[in-house]
């Protein structure tokens, strides 16, 4: 047994233990999930945001479209509800968003290496 096996089986025992686990795909895969999954969480987010605009604001736009959208089904809502469930609806979004991101996050293409506190080597800093 050398200092390098011990070594591979302490950053292997570590990122168990971290639950990190790094997904291997071809580079177009690669930049496709970065792409989309990068653009889902901005595009959850900014939802998100406008959800929780229109759940404290009582003059917004997207308040009263669901007011009114209520109001024809014939399903009277108060306010103190709608602000609530616009609030629910925008963190769920928000995290949704964060979610799709950090799972992104695990996938890297063949020839990327490792971030350098996961790799076995010496920072060669003096």
């Amino acid at each position: 047994m050398t200092d390098s096996d011990a070594t591979d089986r302490l950053h292997e025992s570590d990122e168990t233990r971290r639950g990190r686990r790094d997904i291997v795909v071809p580079m177009r895969l690669y930049k496709t999930i970065t792409v989309f999954s990068t653009l889902i969480a901005v595009v959850s987010v900014v939802l998100g945001f406008v959800f929780l605009d229109a759940a404290t604001l009582q003059v917004s736009a997207l308040r009263a479209v669901v007011a009114a959208a209520l109001g024809a089904l014939g399903i009277g809502v108060a306010d103190g509800l709608l602000s609530t469930a616009l609030a629910v609806v925008g963190l769920s979004v928000i995290a949704f968003g964060a979610v799709v991101y950090t799972l992104g996050t695990r996938f890297r293409a063949r020839g990327m290496g490792k971030s350098q506190e996961d790799s076995g080597e010496d920072s060669n800093n003096g």
